[in-house]
């Protein structure tokens, strides 16, 4: 009898997964993907006050390089291998300081590399970015050093980026390590920042005095639990409260979609504008949901009206528009109404490239 359920439930997941697999041409993920990944190889570096590489950057290289293991894309890798490679020697004064959420998680990077590759100046590199966003620096606040007391981060702040921001590069190193320190400090994490924002209808605010539903912020919530569940252990004390907070989310989010198969820069707002980043990350993060057993059948056509959607906003040259710029949390809804719309900008590449990697994956 186990064995026929099995049977079934493998068969309905197959099902589901060919689903997303299902596109016309000019909109199917390896199309897209390639288009993407050909156009950030040559791209310059986004940095942060014009010294380090920051945050976009690395999750579009993230999503680059995933989606080039995906469809084994050896020229790919290796284009995205080289354009990393200066950061070791000549632009090695651009590596981000290990000071901040937005600085550390630069460590997903050379871990991934360090999957590919096994070349251990990645894996070094990679693990100090780790280990540093937990060991107090004596120059810390009080408030960072009573995170740290608490078993917390020391760059705990509770603005809801942090929770793909930290759990990317800790959930990289658990990869790389099998330590499970790595993952269990991290669903502790979430859980912290899960009691904190998240309201009863699933979705988050931006911060705990900023009670408005940023739809990037929302992403990153939602990309992060998603990378999370991906590689927690099913005997994580805090796995079963973290998929109830995920699932949670993933049902208000379908209700919320609009009828272009969008998401609004406010997420309940329907008459803020449509904005590409955070339904990206809302897409990927109901991708993985569905490829995993962890949604239902329901949520393929959600994902497959975002995808097409989203494809619509890719300009000729191969940029994403509607990306909302970086955003400082401000409690004043007219700011994020009035947030300025980029094109081709990191925060709405490297989402694309996410869900590209994700709708391929065997």
């Amino acid at each position: 009898m186990l064995v026929i359920v099995f049977c079934v439930f493998f068969q309905v997941m197959c099902a589901k997964k060919n689903e997303l697999k299902d596109f016309p041409h000019g909109y199917t993920p390896q199309e897209i993907g390639l288009l993407l990944s050909e156009r950030f190889v040559p791209s310059e570096h986004f940095l942060h006050r014009k010294q380090w590489i920051h945050y976009p950057e690395v999750c579009a290289h993230l999503g680059a390089l995933r989606f080039a293991g995906n469809i084994n894309n050896e020229l790919l890798i290796y284009k995205l291998q080289d354009r990393f490679e200066p950061l070791f020697s000549s632009e090695v004064d651009k590596l981000p300081p290990k000071n901040h959420v937005d600085m550390n998680m630069f460590g997903s990077l050379p871990l991934e590399l360090y999957k590919i590759t096994h070349d251990q100046r990645y894996y070094d590199l990679g693990m100090t970015y780790a280990d540093s966003q937990w060991e107090v620096p004596e120059e810390a606040s009080k408030e960072e050093k009573n995170w740290a007391d608490k078993g917390y981060s020391w760059q705990t702040r509770l603005w809801i980026d942090d929770m793909y921001m930290i759990t990317i590069v800790q959930s990289q190193a658990y990869h790389v390590t099998g330590d499970r320190k790595y993952i269990d400090r991290t669903a502790r994490q979430m859980v912290l920042y899960l009691d904190e924002l998240q309201m009863p209808n699933g979705l988050f605010y931006h911060a705990p005095d900023v009670p408005f539903y940023w739809g990037r912020g929302n992403g990153w919530m939602a990309a992060g639990m998603a990378e999370l569940l991906g590689v927690l252990p099913a005997d994580n004390p805090d796995r079963a409260r973290i998929m109830e907070g995920y699932v949670t989310m993933m049902r208000s989010l379908k209700k919320f979609q609009g009828e272009d198969g969008m998401w609004k820069q406010l997420v309940d707002d329907p008459e803020c504008w449509s904005e590409t980043s955070g339904s990206a990350m809302f897409t990927y993060a109901m991708i993985v949901g569905v490829n995993n057993g962890w949604l239902d059948a329901s949520y393929v056509p959600v994902v497959k009206s975002a995808w097409m959607a989203l494809v619509s906003y890719i300009n000729e040259e191969g940029d994403m528009t509607e990306i909302c710029v970086g955003t400082n949390k401000k409690n004043d809804r007219q700011y994020y109404y009035d947030r300025p719309r980029m094109i081709g900008d990191f925060h709405g590449q490297a989402p694309m490239l996410w869900c590209a990697a994700e709708l391929i994956s065997d």
